[in-house]
C-alpha cells in the first residue's frame, strides 16, 4: 500500500481512496455476498462499505493490511442488513433473495483455491446460518483469521467464537463440494444444451440424476426427482416449447450455468432466466434457476447484463 495514497486519502483526496481501495473491491464484494446471499444486496453493502471507510479512514492505524480493516467493516455492514430482513430462512425454499454471482467478477485466485467457498451450495448453506455464526464461519474458515480477532469484531469471547465456529460446521457438513471442474461435467452441460435446443425430452432425462433437484428462487416450489423435473420443463418454460428458448454456456458462483434468452415482439432475443448446476460423474444432481442473467443496474434503474458475452445463435 502507498504511503503517499493513504496520506492523501487521509486529507480529503477522493481519488487517492479509490485507488487505494480498488484492488479490495473483488474480495469485499464476494465476502459480502457470501454473508448475504443477494448480488444486490452485496452491491448495496459496498456502497455502504465504502462510504464507512471514507468517513472514518483516520482510524485505520496502519498496523495491519488495509483490506483486513476493510473486512471488518463490510462484516459490521452485511450484519445490519441481516439485522433489517424480516426474519431468518429455516428452509431452503424460504431463502426467496438467493441470487448467483457472475464468475467474471470473482477474483481467479478464489476461483482457484476457494472454489467450493463462492458455490451455491455453499452460500444458500450459510443463508441457514444465524447471522453470527455465518460470520464467525466465513472469517475463520474462509478468510482464516484468529478466534481471537473474530471475537474483537464481534466483540464476544474466543469460547463463544469456537463454540458458534462448531455448531455452524455441523450445520454445514455435507454442503461444500471440493471437486474441481472437469471437462466431463462440460461435456454433460453440452449435452444438455443439446437436448434442450432439440426439445430432446428422453435425453434431457437421460442426464438426470434421479433424485435430482430443480429449485427456482423465489419461489418456493422445489420439484424433486427426475420425473418432476422432465414434467415441469415439458409444459412450463415457453409451454414446453423448449426449442425456442436459446441456451449460452456461462459461469456463476464457480459452477457451470446456462444463460437462457427467448425472443420479443420484434423477434430480438431478450433475458428469459439462469441455471446453475451441481453435476455429479456424469448426472445433473441439482439445478438452482433464476429469472433473469440481468443482476445489476444502471444509474437510471434500467438492468444491465451482468453475465456478459452472451450472445444466442
Amino acid at each position: 500500500m502507498s504511503t503517499q495514497l493513504l496520506s492523501a486519502a487521509r486529507v480529503g483526496d477522493q481519488d487517492a481512496f479509490h485507488q487505494l481501495v480498488k484492488p479490495h473491491l473483488p474480495a469485499l464484494r464476494v465476502h459480502c455476498y457470501r454473508l448475504l446471499g443477494s448480488y444486490h444486496d452485496a452491491e448495496d453493502a459496498m456502497q455502504d462499505v465504502l462510504l464507512r471507510a471514507w468517513r472514518s479512514l483516520d482510524t485505520y492505524e496502519d498496523r495491519a493490511p488495509l483490506l483486513h480493516w476493510l473486512y471488518r467493516i463490510a462484516t459490521t455492514t452485511s450484519l445490519k442488513i441481516i439485522q433489517k430482513r424480516t426474519r431468518q430462512p429455516a428452509t431452503i425454499a424460504e431463502i426467496d433473495y438467493l441470487e448467483p454471482y457472475p464468475d467474471h467478477l470473482i477474483d481467479p485466485a478464489i476461483l482457484a483455491e476457494q472454489r467450493e467457498s463462492v458455490s451455491l451450495a455453499f452460500i444458500t448453506a450459510l443463508q441457514l446460518l444465524p447471522a453470527t455464526q455465518r460470520a464467525v464461519l466465513i472469517l475463520r474458515e474462509v478468510l482464516a483469521w484468529r478466534a481471537a480477532e473474530v471475537a474483537n469484531l464481534l466483540d464476544t469471547t474466543v469460547p463463544a467464537v469456537n463454540s458458534m465456529l462448531q455448531r455452524a460446521r455441523s450445520t454445514l457438513r455435507g454442503n461444500v463440494h471440493k471437486r474441481p471442474l472437469t471437462a466431463d461435467d462440460r461435456n454433460v452441460l453440452t449435452q444438455f444444451i443439446d437436448a434442450w435446443h432439440r426439445r430432446d425430452i428422453a435425453g434431457l432425462t437421460a442426464l438426470l440424476r434421479a433424485d435430482a433437484e430443480l429449485r427456482m428462487p423465489p419461489e418456493t416450489a422445489e420439484f424433486i426427482g427426475r420425473d418432476a423435473i422432465i414434467e415441469f420443463f415439458s409444459t412450463v418454460p415457453a409451454e414446453g416449447r423448449l426449442e425456442t428458448i436459446r441456451l449460452v454456456p456461462t459461469q456463476a458462483n464457480g459452477q457451470l450455468a446456462v444463460a437462457a434468452f427467448d425472443t420479443d415482439e420484434d423477434g430480438g432475443w431478450r433475458p428469459y432466466g439462469l441455471m446453475v448446476f451441481d453435476i455429479d460423474g456424469d448426472a445433473i444432481s441439482c439445478i438452482t434457476g433464476f429469472p433473469s442473467c440481468e443482476l445489476s443496474r444502471n444509474p437510471h434503474g434500467a438492468p444491465s447484463t451482468v453475465f456478459v458475452g452472451l450472445t444466442p445463435v
